[in-house]
């Protein structure tokens, strides 16, 4: 969906683009031949303070000799200047520097560019772009293409075409493109080459503003690590995983591969010692492009490697916080233990729950046991005629399950495993026959107890009437 030029838009674009301010600048012709030759020109991607400063100074010298340059403050300050609120100069300190660096922003490399290229064109190669949409859709189709038998037929076209092809060329029949067409290419491929270290400075520019974020909201975090942690992560993900950060992933493992690079290598120096090529006097530069990339690529991981280093040291911090907390509690422990030694007093001093942390192997996690199957006697009712009182239906009695937990978990404090027939030796059953349902229901919800219907056990309790009741049920055993 195309963003609508209307006029509020444009005016808002005009006023907060760093590109189109540096366009609409009062000395913006001053400005962009400075910029493209201290960072362009000789493709550098960072110059420290004091030689871009230095640059400068000759640069306003050389202009006000000119005159008509209203520049009157020092290069440094057009520097502050320009890396501030005009956003065409990133400002930073390199980790093995003390001293600031000044890198292009991507806003004021468009720029730049935009204004090369109206000087540079010589001609308008319309077929070798009409050529290269033709193979993007081409190839569009053929990856989105599902039928076997389709993507079958337009191989079989290929194969034909090749074919046709070496009958020509063992015939002696060689096309050669002519001189016109080989210029239009290269001015696309040098073009398109030029615009890749564009989008490198603009993507590490991505990553530079997540690490600018990520160390903001570590300086000002008070929760907890994992939540902001994981927001780090996710921005980080996010942005890894955005058309952006795929396309730059799948360019940088094609480029890091040497039979790649040496290809490259092969084919640039081809194609600049072609004679249509030399006559157009190209950048030699661009023999080197793909070493430019690696460069920009390089910075590129970098500012992403530094985003990992915030979060690494983040964590280191605030483990070497919690460490030293743990040593000056024990330390105070120790003073307080040795105030004591002499004259101790009577009683007791402190509690500890335990000596030792529990620890829980996975092994010790009881295995599988299938459910218990309850096995119910068949057997017909019949109707009786006998009156009986129905006041017992309105003598229900409720069980609190809770309190059964809390007998378990107490009892489990002092020993490992316990079976039922102890915990109601411990706690006596109140109410009968639904209490101890209660237990084995208990039971059958934690993972840790255990049903051996191989061994049983004999549970006994007293009703109201005092007369002693039991029940003979497979065994059961609690665990901690």
């Amino acid at each position: 969906m195309s963003t609508p030029l209307d006029r509020a838009t444009l005016q808002k674009l005009r006023e907060q683009n760093p590109a189109w301010r540096l366009l609409a600048a009062t000395h913006a012709p001053f400005i962009i031949s400075f910029l493209h030759q201290a960072f362009l020109a000789s493709n550098t991607r960072t110059v420290s303070q004091q030689a871009l400063a230095s640059r400068l100074e000759d640069h306003l010298h050389e202009g006000r000799s000119l005159g008509g340059l209203d520049l009157p403050k020092r290069a440094e300050a057009y520097l502050d200047d320009w890396a501030g609120d005009s956003g065409w100069l990133r400002k930073f300190y390199p980790m093995d520097s003390d001293e600031a660096h000044f890198d292009l922003t991507a806003a004021a490399e468009r720029a730049i560019v935009w204004v090369t290229r109206l000087l540079e064109r010589r001609f308008v190669g319309t077929q070798s772009r009409l050529l290269t949409v033709f193979q993007l859709l081409s190839s569009m189709v053929e990856g989105s293409e599902v039928d076997p038998n389709a993507r079958l037929a337009e191989l079989q076209r290929r194969r034909d075409a090749i074919d046709q092809e070496m009958e020509r060329l063992r015939a002696g029949l060689v096309d050669v493109m002519a001189a016109t067409e080989l210029r239009e290419r290269f001015q696309l491929m040098a073009s398109t080459a030029r615009e890749l270290l564009a989008d490198f400075r603009e993507l590490e520019q991505s990553f530079h503003l997540l690490d600018r974020d990520v160390r903001q909201r570590i300086a000002t975090w008070s929760g907890g690590r994992g939540a902001l942690i994981a927001d780090i992560l996710g921005e980080r993900d996010a942005l890894s995983s955005s058309d952006q950060g795929t396309s730059f992933r799948a360019f940088w493992d094609f480029l890091m591969s040497p039979d790649r690079q040496e290809e490259l290598t092969q084919k640039l120096q081809h194609v600049f010692e072609l004679e249509a090529i030399r006559q157009t006097a190209p950048d030699p530069r661009l023999r080197r492009i793909h070493y430019d990339w690696l460069a920009a690529g390089e910075a590129t991981q970098r500012t992403v490697a530094r985003l990992s280093e915030q979060l690494r040291r983040y964590l280191d911090d605030r483990v070497f916080l919690e460490n030293r907390r743990i040593l000056e509690v024990i330390r105070s422990i120790e003073q307080q233990a040795l105030a004591f030694r002499n004259s101790p007093p009577s009683g007791t001093v402190a509690e500890l729950d335990d000596v030792a942390p529990a620890v829980e192997l996975p092994l010790e996690r009881p295995l599988f046991a299938p459910p218990f199957v309850a096995r119910l006697t068949q057997q017909l009712l019949e109707a009786g005629e006998e009156d009986v009182a129905s006041d017992g239906l309105f003598e229900q009695v409720a069980v609190d399950r809770a309190r059964l937990r809390t007998n378990i978990q107490h009892l489990l404090q002092r020993q490992e495993r316990i079976t039922l027939a102890e915990v109601v030796a411990q706690h006596p059953l109140q109410h009968g026959l639904a209490e101890l349902v209660s237990y084995l229901a208990v039971a059958s919800e934690n993972r840790k107890s255990v049903f051996d219907e191989q061994s049983s056990q004999r549970i006994e309790w007293n009703d109201r009437r005092g007369q002693t009741r039991s029940a003979t049920i497979p065994l059961v055993v609690f665990t901690r």
